[in-house]
């Protein structure tokens, strides 16, 4: 396992202060970057668990706390209604400011690419509104390569894909409700004829397929998507 390192600060980008992020280093102090982009529950246990068995293949991965500027320190589970429905608000309170975020995540990606032992390629992977801020990384960010698992939302911002100009790879799950049939059509569409971007669909799996004891766990479908994300890293940041 890497070396689970004190939550790191990182200035922000619009200059209104600064954030933390969990950082965890490969044993061997050095590589390339990956920035860890959350899901709706904050910087919580399963973010962290990302960022280790990430730093345990060699990178420095590091998750930035992207609702700050809402609350700090947000580590929400999957596991109440309560907190279901507190993380839903956070993500309509963070929605106005998105490009905020994307900005915290341009900050996030330099602040790592300058750190001691990262050899300058940077990546970055995320999950749910994390799928769609890769997705908005790929766009707007530096990132040497992107992934983004399961992304909402994405359909209305399609002309944005202009922008990308680095691997970007999508991971789309067939049944999943914040991402219906049409979205993935339009998804699909837009995308394909990027030269830098490739869309997998995942049948038969719901929304969050990836997370790691959530109600909609797929092993199978887990593994061959983490697999595509790791062989993209070690292709496009080695």
């Amino acid at each position: 396992r890497g070396t689970q390192m004190p939550d790191i600060n990182i200035n922000a980008a619009d200059g209104s202060g600064s954030f933390s992020a969990y950082c965890a280093t490969p044993a061997s102090g050095s590589g390339p970057g990956v920035v860890v982009l959350q899901e709706i529950f904050g910087v919580n246990q399963v973010m962290r668990d990302i960022c280790d068995s990430l730093a345990a293949q060699g990178y420095i991965a590091v998750a930035p706390d992207l609702f700050w500027r809402i609350e700090p320190g947000i580590q929400l589970t999957d596991k109440s209604q309560q907190e279901w429905d507190r993380a839903f608000e956070l993500m309509n309170a963070f929605l106005p400011d998105f490009e905020k975020g994307v900005g915290d995540i341009g900050a996030t990606i330099s602040h790592v690419r300058a750190m001691d032992g990262c050899t300058g390629k940077v990546g970055a992977v995320g999950y749910c509104l994390g799928g769609s801020l890769a997705f908005a990384a790929a766009c707007f960010t530096d990132a040497d390569a992107c992934s983004g698992y399961y992304p909402v939302q994405i359909e209305d911002s399609l002309e944005l894909s202009s922008g990308i100009k680095s691997p970007l790879i999508l991971h789309v799950a067939e049944l999943d409700a914040f991402c219906p049939p049409e979205a993935q059509q339009k998804i699909k569409g837009a995308l394909d004829p990027n030269e830098h971007v490739t869309v997998h669909s995942y049948p038969g799996v719901d929304h969050a397929f990836a997370r790691i004891g959530g109600d909609n766990f797929d092993a199978d479908a887990a593994a061959v998507a983490n697999e595509r994300t790791a062989e993209l890293f070690r292709a496009a940041l080695s």
